[in-house]
């Protein structure tokens, strides 16, 4: 990609002899908010640590605003870093932990209350100066941190995991807060996330990690709508997938003829595109679960279980009840192995 503002070039981390990302490209434009999303094990907080100095790459460049950091410290890269833990000083105060950084600059104190005071108004924290870490909500915990990170004007922001210690609720809120803030200051971010709904919300593009490679790469719709592979299928909803041969959908437990002709390797559907009550294929119901707007089944069939959402204003089927179901073509989508 042209204009890359941070570049990933051949990148190979390792851990002793163990190559944890091998042979990396990832080019991030400046004022990207760019989401590394996937299981443990996947490879995201090793890039993140790459990219902040906290791991010496085995091979490859990583240029940061056209300067080559691969070898340059952490502390001299112009990179913010947001813990999952936030890593806030408890004996401090709210404005005292913010200030911090700026103090270790031997800034002058005009400079350093102002930029720390605008840096608090930034994430919604005035007001709240003299509380200790312990004195605030979780989510005032990880404004605090985001600010501390904002006042020392970073060229990246890098944020690991920031939002897995909050509640649902607080998770929502800070969602939108984090998004409100990368827009305001047009800072460059990188989010690493396990949680496909977090990138979703938030990512201006999502890079889907698996086995230290990129899986997928492309915008929350792209992802959403149109994974390429039964990997990024999976990860992004779709918990129907099953392989295509003629006629037959299979698995692993059996097959089931569907009635038109699929020429294309594997057809996966999201629950919601399941069709229930109504269909040539029939299950049992194994589990039944409300969801606000529609309900959740689990079904028993030829193909072993199949996840079906119907709407909360149908009829509801009784666990241990046989019910119509449907794969229609027109809700599945085709990928690759």
């Amino acid at each position: 990609m042209s204009n890359a503002f941070v570049s990933l070039t051949d990148l190979t981390l390792s851990y002793g002899q163990t190559v944890a990302v091998p042979d990396l490209n990832l080019d991030v434009l400046e004022g990207e908010l760019i989401a590394l999303l996937g299981p443990s094990g996947c490879g995201k907080t090793t890039t993140m640590r790459a990219i902040a100095g906290l791991l010496t790459p085995t091979s490859g460049r990583i240029v940061i605003d056209g300067l080559d950091v691969t070898r340059t410290p952490a502390n001299k890269r112009g990179i913010g870093l947001v813990f999952q833990s936030y890593a806030l000083f408890p004996h401090l105060s709210a404005f005292e932990n913010v200030a911090f950084g700026l103090r270790l600059l031997k800034l002058p104190n005009a400079q350093v209350r102002a930029r720390t005071e605008a840096g608090m108004a930034t994430v919604g924290l005035t007001g709240f100066e003299t509380r200790k870490p312990a004195e605030m909500s979780g989510g005032q915990q990880q404004r605090l941190a985001l600010a501390r990170s904002l006042v020392m004007e970073p060229k990246v922001l890098l944020l690991d995991e920031p939002l897995s210690n909050l509640d649902a609720r607080l998770r929502l809120e800070m969602r939108n807060e984090l998004q409100r803030v990368q827009k305001d200051t047009g800072i460059t971010m990188v989010f690493v996330t396990h949680d496909q709904s977090e990138a979703l919300a938030l990512a201006d593009r999502i890079v889907l990690m698996k086995d230290g490679k990129i899986e997928q790469l492309g915008t929350p719709a792209e992802l959403y709508a149109k994974p390429a592979t039964a990997f990024a299928a999976d990860f992004m909803g779709f918990e129907n997938i099953f392989r295509v041969e003629g006629s037959e959908l299979v698995s692993h437990l059996g097959r089931l003829s569907v009635g038109y002709e699929a020429k294309v390797h594997m057809l996966a559907w999201r629950p919601s595109g399941v069709g229930v009550g109504t269909g040539p294929h029939t299950g049992r119901v194994i589990s039944s679960s409300f969801a606000g707007g529609h309900r959740e089944y689990v079904l028993n069939s030829p193909l072993g279980q199949i996840k079906a959402d119907a709407p909360i204003e149908t009829p509801e089927v009784p666990i241990g009840h046989e019910v119509a179901f449907d794969l229609p073509m027109a809700t599945a989508r085709s990928l690759a192995a």
